[in-house]
């Protein structure tokens, strides 16, 4: 029924809008800048983890003028709890610099500039570029990367290559969407622990005669 990467697709495309016809972005925060500095947080950490966090750092400060007159050191006390606090402390005061400094204060609205800025890499500027600007593009964490394997929707053996198959089987307009509506899904119903290809509901429609576990190229 469901024979090509691309009729399974079209079938995740579909109930996937059903099930979560207009998802929120999970990450809190108020404009471009903040959402960032939460993007950048989530890295090895969970949303919820993040949320906590941030109400206290946009207190202190929630522009790149206010961060960079933070001390690196008060900035890392703070976001200790995200874990890998030292390098994401450094990160997120350097770029607040740069964009006081190179961009008048503003979040750049290119991959090239995002991804020049410290502790920004091609993830979290796909984030920031579609969340914030509407640009199209397709963010693929290690989640999404199983889930696309699970589906059968890739071969790719990391994020990069999972995102290539992806862009390529999904209409551009439904990207940032998709996204989103991957990763709700992903945490309620296929989870690392919940679903090993054969549990949840798009897995088993996808895929009624699996048997066994899909081993998934972390």
């Amino acid at each position: 029924m469901y024979a090509t990467p691309a009729e399974r697709a079209a079938f995740v495309d579909e109930r996937l809008a059903q099930i979560y016809p207009h998802p929120a972005i999970p990450l809190n925060h108020h404009d471009p800048y903040t959402l960032l500095i939460a993007v950048l947080l989530s890295a090895q950490c969970t949303d919820k983890r993040v949320n906590e966090v941030t109400p206290r750092l946009f207190e202190r400060a929630s522009t790149p003028a206010e961060m960079a007159r933070v001390q690196v050191e008060e900035i890392e006390a703070i976001v200790r709890p995200c874990g890998l606090a030292p390098q994401k402390a450094r990160a997120i005061s350097g770029l607040s610099r740069i964009l006081v400094a190179e961009h008048g204060s503003e979040v750049p609205k290119t991959f090239a500039a995002l991804e020049a800025l410290p502790g920004v890499g091609h993830k979290t500027a796909s984030v920031v570029m579609s969340q914030a600007f509407g640009v199209p593009a397709f963010p693929v964490d290690t989640h999404i990367h199983r889930l696309a394997q699970r589906w059968k929707l890739t071969r790719g053996r990391n994020v990069t290559e999972t995102e290539r198959d992806l862009k390529k089987l999904f209409p551009e307009a439904h990207w940032n969407l998709l996204h989103l509506r991957m990763i709700y899904y992903g945490r309620e119903h296929c989870t690392a622990r919940g679903c090993d290809g054969t549990v949840c509901e798009i897995c088993r429609t996808l895929f009624p005669e699996r048997r066994r576990a899909v081993r998934v190229r972390k």
